[in-house]
C-alpha cells in the first residue's frame, strides 16, 4: 500500500473525526430513547456518602455505570480508585476539576438539542454558565482555577471539506459571580500562528486540546488540512499568539512537573487511524511511544502522577460504558483498568 502524503493523512484524520461526531450523535439518540430506564434502574456500583469534595486526594470523573447514576459526576479516593464512589447531583458529558471548582460540558436534550458549559463550586452549585456552539469535546481548568478552556465540534465553516470544525475558547474565571458568562480570552483559532518564527494564516485552521502551563501560557493542537500539518503549539493569552513546538502531537497534556507532554499520535502509515499514547520531553524533543497500549486511544490524557497517565476507553461489549485506564510512561508497560465504568478523569492531588 502506498503511504499517504501528510496532507492526505490530515484529511483522513478529519474524516475519521467527522465519523466520530456522527457516532456520538447516534449514541446520544440511543441513550435518549432509553433514558427513562437509565433513570429508574439502580446502578450496580458501590457508592459512598463522605462528601463529594473532601480533603483527601481524589479522582473526579463522569460515571458510565448503567442505571440511574449514568452520566453523573462522581469521585473516588486516589488510594482506592476502584472502590466506592461519591456521586454528585450534577450530570456532565465532559468534566474537569481542581480544588473547589469544576468545569462541566453538557448536551441538553429537548425539542431542540442545545449545548452548554458551566462552572461549579465546591458544593456543585453553578456559578457561571454559557452556551457552547456545538457538541462538547474537551475542557480543561488551570491548576489555580482561574482559567478554563472549552472545545466543541461545530458545523457550517465554508473551509471544512467534511462539514465540521472546532471552536476552542479560553475564559478567565477571575471575579466570577451571578451565574453569568465569564470574560473571554478569545477563540484561539483567531490567535496569530507562528511556524518557524513566521506568521501563517491558513483559512482552515482548527485548534483543540488545551492544557495550561502558567498564568498566560498554554499548549494545544493546531491543524491545517491545506498545509498538511498537525502541530503542538505553545499559546500566550497576553499576546494572543501560537508558536509551533513539534509536529504530530494531538490532545496534549502537561505533566505535573511541567517537563513533558503526554499526547496521542497517529502511528498508521497507510489508510486508517490508530492513536498511540506518547510522551514528549519538552527540553530534548524526544518522543516515547507507549506501545504497551495496543488499542487506539481517542482521548485527552490526564496525568495521575509524574510517571503514570490516565485515559478513557470504551468497552467493546457494552455500548456507552467506558473505563479509565492507567499506563506508566515506560515504553512497553502494560495498561490496566484503574477506575471501572468511568470517563473524563481529573486528578486532584492536594487542596
Amino acid at each position: 500500500m502506498t503511504p499517504l502524503t501528510p496532507r492526505a493523512r490530515v484529511a483522513v484524520v478529519v474524516a475519521v473525526s467527522t465519523l466520530a461526531v456522527a457516532a456520538a450523535v447516534g449514541v446520544g439518540a440511543v441513550q435518549l430513547s432509553r433514558s427513562h430506564a437509565q433513570r429508574t434502574t439502580p446502578s450496580d456500583v458501590a457508592t459512598a456518602h463522605s462528601g463529594a469534595f473532601d480533603a483527601k486526594p481524589r479522582i473526579v470523573f463522569r460515571s458510565t455505570a448503567p442505571g440511574d447514576l449514568y452520566g453523573r459526576v462522581a469521585v473516588v479516593a486516589l488510594d482506592d480508585p476502584a472502590g466506592p464512589r461519591d456521586v454528585t447531583p450534577v450530570a456532565c458529558d465532559r468534566v474537569d476539576a481542581v480544588p473547589g471548582r469544576a468545569s462541566c460540558l453538557r448536551i441538553v436534550s429537548g425539542i431542540a438539542t442545545t449545548f452548554s458549559a458551566s462552572i461549579l463550586d465546591a458544593s456543585w452549585d453553578v456559578v457561571a454558565t454559557w452556551p457552547l456552539p456545538g457538541i462538547p469535546s474537551r475542557t480543561r481548568l488551570s491548576d489555580d482555577g482561574e482559567r478554563v478552556s472549552t472545545t466543541a465540534f461545530v458545523t457550517g465553516h465554508a473551509y471544512a471539506p467534511t462539514g465540521f470544525s472546532t471552536a476552542t475558547v479560553i475564559h478567565s474565571l477571575t471575579g466570577l459571580g451571578d451565574a453569568g458568562e465569564p470574560s473571554s480570552l478569545g477563540n484561539i483559532e483567531e490567535y496569530t500562528l507562528l511556524v518557524d518564527g513566521e506568521e501563517v494564516a491558513p483559512a482552515d485552521r482548527n485548534l483543540w486540546g488545551v492544557t495550561f502551563a502558567d498564568g498566560t501560557t498554554f499548549y494545544a493542537t493546531a491543524q491545517s488540512v491545506t498545509l498538511g500539518h498537525t502541530w503542538l503549539v505553545r499559546g500566550d493569552t497576553a499576546t494572543r499568539t501560537l508558536t509551533t513546538v513539534a509536529e504530530q502531537v494531538e490532545c496534549p497534556s502537561l505533566s505535573p512537573d511541567g517537563t513533558r507532554i503526554a499526547f496521542k499520535r497517529d502511528t498508521v502509515d497507510g489508510q486508517g487511524i490508530h492513536w498511540t499514547p506518547a510522551v514528549l520531553d519538552l527540553a530534548t524533543g524526544d518522543v516515547t511511544l507507549l506501545t504497551g497500549e495496543q488499542h487506539s486511544i481517542d482521548d485527552q490524557i490526564e496525568w495521575l502522577d509524574d510517571h503514570t497517565i490516565l485515559y478513557g476507553m470504551p468497552r467493546a461489549d457494552q455500548a456507552g460504558v467506558t473505563d479509565v485506564w492507567s499506563l506508566t510512561t515506560d515504553a512497553t508497560a502494560a495498561p490496566r483498568v484503574l477506575v471501572p465504568e468511568a470517563w473524563s478523569p481529573a486528578v486532584i492531588r492536594q487542596e
